[in-house]
């Protein structure tokens, strides 16, 4: 089995500390994973992108995952201000400029929901994404604008979330046009504590829609 390379996408002043697995056998659909708001303590290894990341290890999918700016080793020498969906979009370019890579999802947890799916229409070879609690009430409401899509999309909702409000989902939900399908977890909270195996199969399941 090939093991996780520790890189860092670069560009001008921007340098964003990443891990990406590339199998053996090349996959034609690889998945980039974009983690939770730096300020409230999220990062790459948080544990719900941390289990998928792994679980995707673990099939032999290929897989991005990186530190948005300001955490962990992830740097901007310049003062000017560099957008976080920027910083997706550098991703983006990393992953079809360096790798072979044909396709692939973007999977999107928390804030990294918000700002991971709304690069959808960034490139065709985008095929669709998969937003786990995605904060619409928390976020502006250009995240929700840019990422209407009509690629397939995956939206995953604790339903005892408090942050991303389960009783708002079913409106948020009724925004965006097909194809598009959603998954309730019973029992969880906006951390996913205890189901992050159940949230990776999920993400897998939608992956195998997608080849």
């Amino acid at each position: 089995m090939s093991d996780i390379k520790k890189i860092y996408i670069s560009k001008g002043s921007i340098n964003l500390e990443a891990e990406f697995f590339q199998p053996q056998e090349n996959n034609a659909l690889a998945v980039l994973l974009t983690h939770p708001h730096p300020k409230m303590g999220g990062n790459m290894y948080n544990n719900v992108v941390s289990g998928i990341f792994h679980a995707l290890k673990e099939k032999e999918i290929c897989c991005l995952r990186f530190n948005f700016l300001g955490v962990g080793k992830s740097k901007n020498k310049s003062s000017k201000k560099i957008t976080p969906i920027s910083q997706v979009e550098l991703a983006i370019d990393y992953l079809l400029e360096n790798e072979d890579i044909d396709r692939f999802l973007i999977c999107g947890y928390s804030y990294g929901a918000a700002v991971g799916c709304s690069t959808v229409n960034y490139s065709k070879k985008i095929v669709g994404y998969i937003a786990i609690a995605f904060p619409w009430d928390y976020m502006s409401e250009k995240y929700k604008k840019l990422s209407q899509s009509d690629k397939p999309k995956l939206f995953i909702q604790g339903d005892n979330d408090s942050i991303a409000y389960f009783s708002k989902f079913k409106f948020h939900y009724e925004f965006y046009i097909e194809p598009k399908t959603y998954e309730i977890i019973e029992g969880a909270d906006h951390f996913y504590r205890g189901y992050e195996d159940q949230l990776a199969e999920l993400v897998f399941t939608f992956y195998k829609r997608q080849k």
